[in-house]
């Protein structure tokens, strides 16, 4: 079975965001970037199916500038086989990323598709559930468990209540939640080995999709500074605060 990953380039999770002095957006000049985390363990999942024998081949799709091969082939030095770059300058949202993993759907044919629950930069949580109605196509997000059963998965997603568990039918679409696996480190002969794994780049417009975005951001600041807190002396003060000063109550 041929399972389609999808991963995203972010700025590292581990860097410090900065807001453009004119607040158009979040600064990505000579920032450091890297994987999207939940897309890290989508890619770890799929490897560790294929190492069970239930996988036969680990397609990784990305989209976006032609810096974002650098994230494709971290995912073929984990251990994915080939990779797709769909190149284009615009910031691609939830809905045309759900409608470009389509089309790619429709050339690949895969039985599964993992993406990650959802990107850190814009935290949106829609494209799988987008492409997984485009496609209709069985779902199961924000996964912690998934074992393939022949034509069916067996999932268990975290809830607000607890865990629920699901049998899907296949070809489905799942979204990676954080307790899923740790993913692996890169190993430098791998590293040596994705240089020479295919990357295939194609256009949106190849793919017959409009990526145009269809939401406007007006402006980006950053959260305002935290007063110091202030010790009380009683419960009936506190209430006071809450009410006069806070006006919550």
């Amino acid at each position: 079975m041929k399972v389609l990953v999808a991963i995203k380039r972010v700025v590292d999770p581990n860097i410090k965001v900065r807001v453009k002095a004119d607040g158009t957006g979040v600064e990505t000049a000579n920032v450091k970037m890297a994987m999207n985390p939940f897309c890290e363990i989508a890619v770890e999942q799929a490897i560790r199916m294929k190492e069970a024998g239930a996988v036969t081949e680990i397609v990784v799709v990305s989209i976006g500038i032609p810096q974002c091969q650098e994230t494709l082939r971290t995912a073929l030095a984990m251990g994915a086989d080939r990779g797709i770059l769909v190149e284009t300058d615009a910031e691609v949202q939830p809905l045309a990323v759900a409608k470009v993993l389509k089309a790619i759907v429709a050339k690949e044919a895969p039985g599964l598709i993992i993406l990650g629950k959802q990107a850190v930069d814009d935290d949106c949580n829609q494209a799988g559930q987008m492409l997984a109605a485009l496609l209709n196509w069985p779902q199961a997000a924000f996964i912690s468990k998934i074992t393939l059963n022949g034509d069916h998965a067996d999932v268990t997603r975290e809830i607000d209540g607890g865990l629920e568990h699901l049998t899907i039918k296949l070809p489905a679409v799942v979204t990676a939640d954080l307790r899923l696996n740790e993913p692996r480190y890169v190993t430098l002969p791998n590293i040596m080995k994705a240089k020479k794994k295919p990357i295939e780049v194609v256009k949106p417009d190849a793919l017959g999709v409009d990526v145009t975005p269809r939401l406007t951001t007006l402006k980006v600041q950053e959260p305002p500074k935290r007063g110091a807190g202030v010790k009380l002396a009683d419960v009936a003060e506190l209430v006071d605060k809450l009410k006069n000063e806070a006006k919550v109550i």
